[in-house]
């Protein structure tokens, strides 16, 4: 469910699909030291983590993941830090924003709808103000 990753991952996928894909063969989360940046923004917003680590973090986490015995990496997005056997432990930096869209399940649609009664409010004071903006055409 995590994908370890080389520079730039994603360059080239100006898309959704790109995350899409990975969401459909089970990735949850990506690691690595660069990101493209659509395919990192498009990420975060369908609900896909990107940590971003030093590159020598990356390739620390690459080796862990080649150990067929035990390559168990989990990621605790609330504490910031990835974790692998041996006591490997990295911190990630992330925008307090992403985080909390992540860790609440919120995607644009959902942030817009935490805001429906101040939505409903406004409409209806607008509607009164401005009632042929309301009106149904014939």
């Amino acid at each position: 469910q995590i994908l370890i990753v080389g520079d730039n991952f994603g360059c080239g996928s100006s898309r959704e699909h790109a995350p899409w894909a990975l969401q459909d063969f089970g990735i949850k989360a990506v690691i690595g030291s660069t990101y493209a940046d659509i395919f990192y923004n498009n990420s975060f917003k369908n609900g896909m983590l990107l940590v971003k680590l030093k590159p020598e973090q990356v390739e620390i986490l690459m080796e862990v993941a080649r150990d067929t015995e035990n390559p168990e990496i989990s990621i605790d997005l609330e504490n910031q830090k990835v974790f692998a056997p041996n006591g490997i432990a990295f911190d990630f930096d992330i925008d307090p924003f992403l985080k909390q869209c992540l860790l609440e399940g919120l995607d644009e649609i959902g942030l817009t709808m935490q805001k429906d009664d101040q939505i409903e409010t406004f409409e209806g004071e607008q509607s009164a103000q401005q009632p042929w903006l309301y009106r149904k055409a014939s």
